[in-house]
């Protein structure tokens, strides 16, 4: 799967530049880093996955670890790569890949050196078609999900290009110190998943409801919190990005829209999770696809086509919108699951 991506990524990183009206004055340094980080595809999933499986038996500080120390590795190469070697654009998009390498090698590493049923033997690894078939059946409608989402939110970014340069700047630099918050909240996602999907094979089924309680309750004060604080301390943290007074009004508008309400998303995304580990993808993956790749898409092409309408104000706002009305339909879901699941 990694290397696939990674052919089609380099291969047409330019048309997909075009395709989201990318601004001609930053195209070509796009190009560049959207290339080395399809590179990375590889180490990053093969991660993930390791990851996936420490986690699902329990483990969740080595993950963790792994991760801390290439973030670590990122943040010194970048700073080598850029300020020492003056390599840009390029040595931002090397050290990310480097970075996700050093990941990949200390999950395998733990693996291969792992016990019991998660022991990672090289010249065993085959294909087991009636467990490829149910992780496929899981995989398939959750990776469907992701991929049209990522879809949506590039045709966002596609709209959002048409506004500018700096609005761009702002955006994107608003856009990673979010990914901090969504990282935050989808470890309680995670969690959700592992825990009701464990209560549920050994059949403490009255254990359900508590996890999704205790899931929300946790996404809620660390949402709120965070989206606080970041808001709060936007123009400090988005100077740490650029010192263009501009390009800060633009992220903390951004922020003023998403980063405040970004409690809705983790919440949401905690919903979905109790109802991936009963074992419903389909449902949950419908759901959301209408909810927020939908709407959004039938908002940008209507509502914020409206002269009145086109600002980037009425962009951002189809966000928290969307995030409401899909939390709504998957409370009605998931209710609609448990009396299914108590009747059975």
């Amino acid at each position: 799967g990694g290397i696939i991506l990674t052919i089609i990524g380099v291969a047409f990183a330019p048309v997909f530049l075009k395709w989201m009206a990318t601004p001609a004055n930053i195209h070509d340094l796009a190009v560049t880093y959207l290339r080395i980080y399809f590179v990375g595809m590889v180490p990053m999933l093969l991660y993930n996955y390791g990851a996936a499986i420490l986690r699902a038996v329990g483990d969740t500080q080595r993950p963790l670890y792994y991760l801390i120390t290439a973030g670590i590795v990122n943040v010194s190469l970048n700073l080598f790569f850029v300020i020492v070697l003056h390599w840009g654009v390029f040595g931002v998009g090397l050290a990310t890949t480097v970075s996700q390498v050093v990941s990949a090698v200390l999950v395998i590493r733990c693996l291969l050196k792992g016990t019991g049923s998660i022991k990672l033997v090289p010249k065993e690894l085959k294909i087991n078609k009636d467990k490829m078939v149910r992780i496929m059946k899981i995989g398939i409608p959750a990776g469907l999900q992701g991929v049209l989402f990522a879809i949506s939110n590039v045709i966002i970014q596609s709209s959002i290009n048409g506004f500018g340069e700096i609005v761009v700047a702002g955006n994107s630099a608003a856009a990673n110190i979010e990914g901090f918050i969504y990282t935050a909240m989808n470890a309680i996602y995670q969690a959700t998943i592992s825990f009701t999907s464990q209560n549920y094979g050994a059949g403490k089924k009255d254990r359900i409801n508590k996890i999704l309680f205790n899931g929300l309750g946790v996404v809620t004060v660390l949402g709120l919190v965070m989206g606080v604080a970041c808001y709060l301390a936007g123009p400090q943290l988005l100077a740490i990005y650029t010192d263009s007074p501009a390009v800060i009004e633009a992220g903390m508008v951004r922020f003023s829209y998403i980063a405040l309400p970004y409690v809705l998303c983790g919440i949401m995304e905690v919903i979905v999770g109790s109802m991936r580990g009963l074992g419903y993808v389909m449902a949950p993956m419908i759901v959301s696809l209408l909810g927020a790749c939908v709407l959004r898409l039938i908002w940008i092409g209507t509502i914020f086509q409206m002269e009145q309408f086109h600002t980037i104000g009425m962009l951002y706002i189809i966000y928290p919108i969307s995030w409401i009305i899909t939390i709504i339909a998957h409370i009605i879901t998931f209710i609609t699951i448990r009396r299914k699941m108590n009747k059975k």
